[in-house]
């Protein structure tokens, strides 16, 4: 029998496979509602921030070549509506499905008060800390480029919450191993990446970028290289466990980010075209194994031989 179990801090996954955070929202979008959640490794909900954000202006989601922009800002009711309400509403349906929340901020108070109140909730297992939101006290320049940043943030958050946290890495910097080392540092107990990389489109005929905020993150099967080899480069700098994301559609994909390093993944964009793409990917996974003469899926992490 074909193990594809994982165990990460503060989580036992049935598999390795998770939706991205906000691809489900709170488990209330149509996309969670057309399979039983139980199938998955473990839900990641969308990041919660102190207060009610509306978004970015629309559009917010431009679908491109080869993968998806998007601009939707962290679009979220606020802290205490989701522990009030959108959390008991996952558990009652769902008791046994582990849960991460994504926790955003746009200071290192705010970042607090949200892992504080989600860890005191006693509704999650684990945390996960999205470093892209901009830092407002330090003119919008996010959170995730700063090592030094990474490192205070990571141990303020440590210092406030019982559950483990893992820092979600953003690749638009120079050196994301420093990043890594640096959330290391703090405390974290794993690391989740690659957020998206930033980019844009313009509508040749109006001139007018595609989306309402004009820049946006970007995703999908082109960034699938970028994140593969960034997720190696953490890899060998780190032991922490690795949640690796970008680009993933097939449980091939899962293999080949496991070879890289990554210890469990997210799938965010490949809902775009297959609603059903974590369950698909994750039943596909032990045939894909046993055929590769694999026994324990935890056996292939890092294990990328180079020429």
């Amino acid at each position: 029998m074909t193990n594809i179990s994982v165990k990460l801090p503060g989580l036992n996954l049935k598999n390795p496979v998770m939706p991205a955070s906000g691809t489900f929202g709170f488990g209330d979008v149509p996309a969670a509602k057309k399979f039983d959640l139980n199938e998955l490794g473990a839900l990641v909900i969308k990041t919660t921030t102190p207060k009610a954000r509306l978004g970015n202006p629309q559009p917010q989601i431009a679908v491109v070549d080869k993968g998806v922009l998007n601009s939707v800002g962290l679009t979220n009711p606020g802290v205490d509506n989701v522990i009030g309400n959108k959390l008991p509403a996952i558990k009652k349906q769902y008791p046994q499905l582990p849960l991460i929340a994504s926790v955003g901020g746009e200071s290192k108070e705010g970042y607090i008060e949200v892992a504080q109140k989600l860890s005191q909730s006693k509704m999650v297992d684990a945390l996960e800390i999205n470093v892209s939101c901009p830092n407002v006290a330090q003119g919008g320049m996010t959170f995730g480029v700063h090592p030094e940043l990474v490192a205070e943030l990571t141990a303020a958050i440590k210092q406030v919450v019982n559950l483990p946290i893992f820092v979600k890495l953003t690749p638009n910097v120079t050196d994301i191993t420093a990043i890594a080392q640096a959330a290391e540092a703090g405390g974290a107990d794993g690391l989740s990446l690659i957020n998206t990389i930033t980019g844009m489109r313009i509508n040749i005929e109006t001139r007018k970028t595609l989306l309402g905020n004009n820049y946006g993150g970007y995703s999908g099967p082109a960034v699938k290289p970028i994140a593969l080899y960034q997720i190696n480069q953490v890899r060998k700098n780190t032991q922490l466990p690795i949640i690796g994301m970008g680009g993933i559609s097939s449980a091939e994909d899962v293999v080949e980010f496991m070879l890289a390093g990554a210890n469990a993944v997210e799938v965010g964009s490949a809902h775009f075209k297959d609603p059903l793409a974590c369950p698909h990917i994750a039943h596909q996974l032990p045939q894909l194994l046993e055929k590769l003469g694999v026994k324990d899926i935890n056996e292939l992490v890092g294990q990328v031989e180079f020429n």
